[in-house]
């Protein structure tokens, strides 16, 4: 099993597969036997029935002659959950729906890539979800989550790590960094914690006082 598996909470995370680019199947099947629940956006459907992935729930606001009734047969049970609210973009309105399901926990694949703008609004917008449902990002070359405002775990040495604020963040306290941070600010857009890395294997600890910090675990290969 590769070094970013997903480690299981008292729930099992549902999976949300969004419309940038594809991650390799390898990290697609991982995913996949850890979640037993699987949201599809409506613009990705297509790619996803080539790759023989069981769905089940269809979503989007289905715009464009979208046909999504056709998808029950191929798909069947399968949920189809119409959501033209245009205030959210769909991977939004799939959250809300997760948590009007009560999941506390989702994977998100096929989220990066593409248009900057999508994948600037997917990686920023979990913010706002933090204490609703525990989100992860993943692609080929990253995992990316929200920050709690204490935070420890296990890394090999040399991991590379990113520390992303959202506006800005104060108080921050770093344990077995390369580069520490003690008692730190971090503004977005002005002075971020970008490729740092475990100085030691062990528990790296990250802690701060007030603000939104993501952070981005990164590896420079991607799975096959």
């Amino acid at each position: 099993m590769s070094s970013h598996h997903i480690v299981k909470d008292d729930q099992e995370p549902a999976l949300i597969i969004a419309n940038g680019d594809a991650c390799s199947l390898q990290l697609t099947h991982q995913l996949l036997e850890w979640s037993p629940y699987v949201v599809v956006l409506d613009a990705a459907v297509e790619r996803v029935l080539e790759l023989d992935i069981k769905i089940d729930v269809l979503l989007g606001d289905f715009d464009k002659n979208f046909d999504a009734n056709s998808y029950r047969e191929k798909q069947y049970p399968l949920e189809i959950v119409y959501t033209p609210n245009q205030d959210k973009t769909d991977l939004e309105k799939a959250f809300d729906f997760l948590i009007e399901k009560g999941h506390k926990a989702v994977n998100v694949i096929w989220a990066t890539g593409k248009r900057a703008d999508h994948t600037i609004s997917n990686l920023t917008n979990i913010i706002r979800y933090k204490n609703q449902l525990k989100i992860v990002i993943l692609d080929d070359y990253s995992k990316v989550f929200v920050l709690p405002k204490k935070f420890e775990k296990w890394y090999p040495k040399n991991s590379i790590i990113s520390l992303i604020p959202i506006g800005v963040v104060k108080g921050i306290v770093t344990k077995n960094l390369a580069y520490p941070l003690k008692n730190d600010e971090l503004i977005l857009g002005y002075k971020s914690g970008n490729s740092n890395h475990v100085l030691e294997e062990g528990i790296v600890s990250i802690t701060h006082q007030e603000g939104d910090l993501i952070l981005m675990e990164c590896w420079d290969v991607a799975t096959n």
